[in-house]
C-alpha cells in the first residue's frame, strides 16, 4: 500500500507541482483579466451551440461551427486555441452527452498532443494501455482487456491487426484524427457495444470546421539508448499535412490529410524461460534469452472527407482512411539453456527465500541469435452516411461502412553456436550469474562471444530433427503468419421528433458481415552446408554488438537477413510433422443483425430538468468457424477440415438518465445488458490430437491415451448486466469535477474445460491396438460467472476559475479503482487479463500568449498481462506497476510575419520506466525486463 501511495502521489502531485511552479511566471493580473474577458465572448457563443447538440458527435460538430462563428463575430477578440480549446471542447461534449462518456479533442487540426491515439486515450479516467516495444498499443477500459472493448471509426466498427478482436490503436495516426469518444454506458442506437466500453475515433467534418485551414508539421525524433544494432537507426521523423476547405455557399466541404512516421524504438530485454525446482528445494532459472532490439516503425496514413449539404433537408458525408504500417526489427542476443538445458549448476551457489540468486553454470552451449522481423499491415476503411429530413420532424439516415486489413509477417531466427547438437567438447564453458534487484541477470562468461571463429552457423542445441528425418537440422527458423480481416456494414434508421416527455423516437437496424482468417506457417531452416558448421562469411559481418546490460561486452553480429535471402538455407515446413501449425489456422465468419428502438426524453420534474434515453437492441448472430483436426501418424501430419457454428439472439436493454440538480450539477445513472463476443482464436473448431502409447491399454477416461486441445465455434458471447452512477459538477470554462462508480455482473466466463470426446474417427498413430476410443478434450467453453466493480474520480481545474492572475494554468487529474472476481471452474478467483486495480493520471499545463508547457504522468498498478508466446499463443503473466512521465514545451507565434508558426519539444518516458513481467506472483522471478529508453522529439508546425 505504501508503494501504491507513493506512485499515486508521484503521478498526480508532480504535474500539479509543475503547474503551481509555472504560476510564478504568470503575466500581470490586469493583462490576464483583459484576455479572460476577450475569451469569454467567443467561448460563450461556442458553448451555446454545443449545448444544442444531442450526441457526442453532434456536439463536436457544433463546437467547431460555433468556434468558427464566434471568431468571425469577435473580429479582433482573442479566441482560445491549443490545450485549453481542446479541454473546453472535451468537457462540453462530456457534459452534453446523455451517456456516461469520456472525450478527447484535438488541440488543433493535426495536433493531438501524444504520439498516438492510444496514448491520448490512456489519459482518460478508467483507461490504461499495455506497451509493446515501448509504445502504447492497446487499451483496457475499466480493467477489461482490449478483447472486451470495441473500436469504431466515425461510428463504424473496425477490423484488427492482431489475431483476435482488440484493435491496435498505434496504427491510427493521431495527426489525422479530430478526437475520440469513449462510451462507458451505451444507448440502444450505439452499434458496437462491449463489456468494457466503446471507443469511437472521429475525423474532422469540413462544414462543421467552417473555414479554410492548412496545417503542416514536421518533427525529428531520437531514442537515448543509442544505436543498439548496426542496421537500424535510433533516429526518425514525423511529417503531417492537412487541408480543409469549403465552397463559397458552405454547401460542399472537403478535407484531406497525410501523415508519415519513421519512428525509432529501442529495447534492452532480459527474458527468462521459467523457474523450475532446483537444488535443496530452491527454484532456479530454467533458461534465459537476453537481447538488444532496434525497431524502425514506418507508417503512412491518408484521410479524406467529402461533405455535401445542398439544403437543410439533405446532408451526406463520404469519408475514407488508409494506413500502411511497417515494423522492421533487429534482435541480437544469446539464449542460455540452463536448468532446462545441458548446463550443470556448480557447488557454491547462493539461495535466498527459496530462489537461487547467484552461482556458476558449466557445460552451457549457448545459442547466439541474429533475428529479423518484418511486419506489414495495410488497413482501409470507408463510409458513406446520408441524412434526409423527410418532414420537419422525421429524419431518415443510411450509413454504409467497409473496412479491411491484410497483415503479413516474416519472423526470422538465425542461430550461431560452437558446434552442432550440444557439441560442447572440452572447452571451458563456465557461466557465472547474479540476479539483480531491479530485474534481469548479470552474467560472467568464460567464452568470448564476439569471436566469429568460435561461433559458427549451426544447430547448437539439436532443437529439431525435421520429423526424425534429419538430426540436429534446425540452424534457424522463420515464422510467416498472415492475417486477413474484412467487415462490411449497413445501418438504416429513422428518428421522429415528438412533443411531450418523449422528445424523439429512433428505430433502425444494422447488418454487418465479418470474415477473419489466420494462416500460421513456420519453417525450419537448415544450412546448405549441413551437416558441416559454417563460419559467417566476412562480407556479412558487422562489428560485435554490445550486451553490456547483462555483463557481456560483445557478441558476433552479421547481416542475417541478406544471408538468408541469398539462398543459404533450405526450408522445411514444420506443419509436416507438427499438428499445432495446422490447427492454429482458422477462418471465422460472423453475420450480425441488430435491430434497435430508442426513446429520448427531456422534461422538468418539478424544478429538476431530466433527460436521457431508454431503448432495446435485439442482436441476432450467425457465427461459423473453420479449422482442422490434426494428428501425427507415421511421423507425418494428417489433417481433417472441420466447420462448425451456431446462431443465437440476445436482448440488450439500456437506460441512461441525467438529472440537472442545479446549474451545472448533474447526477447520471446508467443500466444496460451488454455483450462481448468470444475471441477469434477461441472460435476455431479444430484441435491437435495427442496419443500416448504408454497408456494404450487403459480404459479409464482420466488415464486415456487420447487427448485433444480444442476450440469451440459454438461459444456464446460474454454477457453482463451493468450499472453506473456518476455525480458531475461543471464550472467556468472547461472546469469540472466528477465521481462515480460502476458494477458489472458477468453472466458467464470463457475458459478451458475438460469434457469427454470420442476419438473413433482418428487413426491409432502407430497402427497398434487400443483399449478405448474415449478421451478428454480440453476445450474453450462458457462457464461460471463473476463480477467487476469499481470507482472513478476525475477533475479539470483551470486556475483562472479561482483567480484571473493564474489565467492559462490548469490541471487535469483522474483516478480509478477496479476489482474483479472471476472463477474458472472450482479454482480460486483469478485476476481478469488487463485489469489494474489502481489507475491514475495527472497533467499540469500552462498556455498563454503563444507559450505552451505541459507535463503528464500516468500510473497503473500491477496487472495480468497477455503477451505473445510460441506460435502466436497467449501467455498470461503478471506485469509490475508502472509510472510513465511525458512532457512538452512549445511556442506559437500569434502575430507578425511568423503568425501560425509553432515550435515544439517533446519527451516521452522521461523516467525510463521499464515494462516488467514475472512468474508465480514473485517479482524476483522475472519473465521479461524490457528497458525502452527515452524518446525526444523537436519540430515545427505551421497553420494558416
Amino acid at each position: 500500500m505504501k508503494n501504491f501511495a507513493r506512485s499515486l502521489y508521484a503521478t498526480t502531485a508532480s504535474p500539479v507541482a509543475l503547474g503551481l511552479a509555472l504560476s510564478l511566471i504568470a503575466t500581470s493580473p490586469a493583462h490576464a483579466q483583459d484576455a479572460a474577458a476577450d475569451t469569454t465572448t467567443a467561448a460563450e457563443k461556442a458553448q451555446a451551440a454545443q449545448e444544442a447538440a444531442a450526441s457526442a458527435q453532434d456536439a463536436a460538430a457544433a463546437a467547431q461551427q460555433a468556434a468558427a462563428a464566434a471568431q468571425n463575430a469577435a473580429g479582433e477578440d482573442i479566441v482560445v486555441t491549443g490545450i485549453r480549446a481542446s479541454i473546453n471542447s472535451s468537457v462540453a461534449q462530456k457534459r452534453n452527452n446523455t451517456s456516461i462518456v469520456e472525450v478527447i479533442s484535438a488541440e488543433d487540426i493535426g495536433k493531438l498532443p501524444d504520439l498516438s491515439i492510444a496514448e491520448s486515450l490512456s489519459r482518460l479516467p478508467g483507461l490504461a494501455t499495455q506497451r509493446l516495444d515501448g509504445r502504447a498499443n492497446v487499451v483496457s477500459i475499466r480493467g477489461l482487456a482490449p478483447d472486451f472493448t470495441t473500436t469504431l471509426l466515425n461510428g463504424r466498427e473496425q477490423v484488427s491487426a492482431n489475431n483476435n478482436r482488440g484493435v491496435e490503436l498505434d496504427q491510427y495516426p493521431s495527426e489525422l484524427l479530430n478526437g475520440a469518444v469513449v462510451y462507458k454506458t451505451p444507448d440502444a442506437s450505439l452499434i458496437g457495444q462491449a463489456l468494457g466500453g466503446t471507443i469511437d475515433m472521429q475525423t474532422v467534418r469540413p462544414l462543421a470546421h467552417g473555414k479554410r485551414t492548412v496545417a503542416v508539421g514536421i518533427r525529428g525524433e531520437v531514442n537515448d539508448l543509442g544505436k543498439l544494432n548496426p542496421d537500424i537507426s535510433n533516429k526518425g521523423y514525423r511529417f503531417n499535412i492537412s487541408y480543409i476547405d469549403q465552397n463559397a455557399d458552405g454547401t460542399l466541404g472537403w478535407a484531406i490529410g497525410y501523415a508519415r512516421m519513421k519512428s525509432p524504438t529501442a529495447e534492452e530485454r532480459f527474458n527468462a524461460w521459467g523457474y523450475p525446482g532446483g537444488p535443496d528445494g530452491n527454484l532456479i532459472i530454467g533458461g534465459a534469452k537476453p537481447y538488444v532490439k532496434s525497431n524502425e516503425l514506418n507508417r503512412d496514413g491518408l484521410m479524406g472527407v467529402l461533405e455535401f449539404q445542398p439544403s437543410d433537408r439533405v446532408h451526406t458525408t463520404i469519408d475514407g482512411y488508409w494506413s500502411r504500417f511497417k515494423d522492421d526489427q533487429r534482435l541480437r542476443g544469446i539464449e542460455f539453456p540452463l536448468a532446462w538445458g545441458n548446463s550443470t549448476l556448480l557447488p557454491g551457489y547462493t539461495a535466498e527465500d527459496g530462489l537461487v540468486t547467484s552461482g556458476t553454470w558449466s557445460g552451457t552451449e549457448a545459442v547466439m541469435r541474429n533475428d529479423v522481423v518484418h511486419r506489414t499491415s495495410n488497413i482501409f476503411a470507408a463510409g458513406w452516411n446520408t441524412k434526409f429530413m423527410a418532414t420537419e420532424r422525421l429524419t431518415l439516415e443510411a450509413d454504409l461502412g467497409y473496412s479491411k486489413l491484410k497483415k503479413t509477417e516474416e519472423n526470422l531466427e538465425i542461430y550461431l553456436g560452437t558446434g552442432r547438437g550440444q557439441n560442447v567438447g572440452d572447452r571451458e564453458t563456465a557461466l557465472g550469474f547474479e540476479m539483480r534487484n531491479n530485474g534481469g541477470i548479470i552474467f560472467n562468461p568464460s567464452l568470448d562471444y564476439a569471436d566469429p571463429n568460435l561461433f559458427v552457423i549451426t544447430d547448437p542445441q539439436g532443437w529439431n530433427s525435421c520429423g526424425g528425418a534429419v538430426p540436429n537440422c534446425q540452424d534457424g527458423f522463420v515464422n510467416t503468419p498472415k492475417i486477413r480481416d474484412q467487415l462490411a456494414s449497413l445501418r438504416l434508421q429513422a428518428t421522429q421528433e415528438l412533443d411531450g416527455f418523449i422528445k424523439s423516437v429512433r428505430v433502425g437496424a444494422n447488418y454487418s458481415s465479418r470474415k477473419k482468417s489466420l494462416d500460421d506457417r513456420g519453417f525450419v531452416l537448415t544450412s546448405e552446408n549441413y551437416p558441416a558448421d559454417t563460419p559467417v562469411p566476412s562480407d556479412y559481418l558487422y562489428d560485435p554488438v554490445s550486451l553490456d546490460f547483462i555483463g557481456i561486452p560483445g557478441m558476433v553480429s552479421f547481416d542475417s537477413w541478406e544471408y538468408y535471402k541469398d539462398g543459404n538455407y533450405t526450408l522445411t515446413d514444420e506443419a509436416d510433422w507438427t499438428p499445432g501449425r495446422i490447427f492454429n489456422d482458422y477462418t471465422v465468419r460472423e453475420k450480425v443483425l441488430t435491430g434497435f428502438v430508442q426513446a429520448n426524453f427531456d422534461q422538468d420534474l418539478g424544478q429538476v430538468p431530466v433527460r436521457g434515453n431508454v431503448g432495446l437492441q435485439i442482436v441476432h448472430t450467425d457465427q461459423e468457424g473453420s479449422s482442422f483436426y490434426a494428428q501425427v501418424v507415421g511421423g507425418q501430419t494428417e489433417s481433417t477440415p472441420v466447420t462448425d457454428g451456431d446462431k443465437y439472439t440476445e436482448f440488450l436493454p439500456s437506460l441512461n438518465v441525467t438529472a440537472e440538480l442545479a446549474q451545472g450539477t448533474f447526477l447520471r445513472f446508467g443500466a444496460a445488458r451488454m455483450l462481448a463476443r468470444a475471441r477469434m482464436d477461441q472460435l476455431r473448431p479444430g484441435g491437435g490430437v495427442n496419443f500416448d502409447s504408454s497408456r494404450r491399454n487403459n480404459t479409464d477416461i482420466n488415464a486415456s491415451p487420447w487427448s485433444l486441445d480444442l476450440g469451440n465455434a459454438k461459444l456464446r458471447p460474454l454477457m453482463a448486466k451493468t450499472f453506473d452512477i456518476a455525480f458531475e459538477k461543471y464550472f467556468g470554462k472547461g472546469g469540472y469535477v466528477s465521481v462515480g462508480g460502476f458494477y458489472k455482473r458477468l453472466e458467464n466466463w470463457i475458459y478451458r474445460q475438460s469434457t469427454e470426446f470420442d476419438f473413433t474417427e482418428f487413426e491409432v498413430p502407430d497402427g497398434g491396438t487400443v483399449a478405448t476410443r474415449l478421451g478428454l478434450a480440453n476445450q474453450w467453453q462458457n462457464g461460471r460467472a463473476g463480477k467487476v466493480y469499481g470507482f472513478e474520480a476525475s477533475a479539470s481545474l483551470p486556475f483562472s476559475t479561482f483567480t484571473p492572475a493564474l489565467d492559462g494554468f490548469g490541471v487535469l487529474a483522474s483516478g480509478s479503482y477496479t476489482k474483479s472476481r472471476v472463477r474458472e471452474g472450482g479454482a480460486d478467483p483469478i485476476s481478469m487479463p488487463g485489469l489494474s486495480r489502481w489507475v491514475a493520471n495527472g497533467t499540469a499545463y500552462y498556455e498563454k500568449n503563444g507559450f505552451q508547457v505541459r507535463a503528464s504522468a500516468r500510473y497503473r498498478s500491477k496487472f495480468l498481462a497477455e503477451v505473445s508466446g510460441l506460435s502466436l499463443a497467449r501467455d498470461r503473466v503478471m506485469a509490475k506497476s508502472e509510472v510513465i512521465l511525458d512532457a512538452q514545451v512549445g511556442y506559437t507565434f500569434e502575430s507578425g510575419p511568423l503568425t501560425g508558426l509553432g515550435v515544439l519539444l517533446q519527451g516521452s518516458n522521461l523516467t525510463n520506466e521499464p515494462f516488467v513481467t514475472y512468474y508465480n506472483d514473485d517479482p524476483r522471478q522475472i519473465r521479461d525486463y524490457q528497458n525502452y529508453g527515452r524518446n525526444f522529439m523537436a519540430g515545427v508546425t505551421y497553420r494558416f
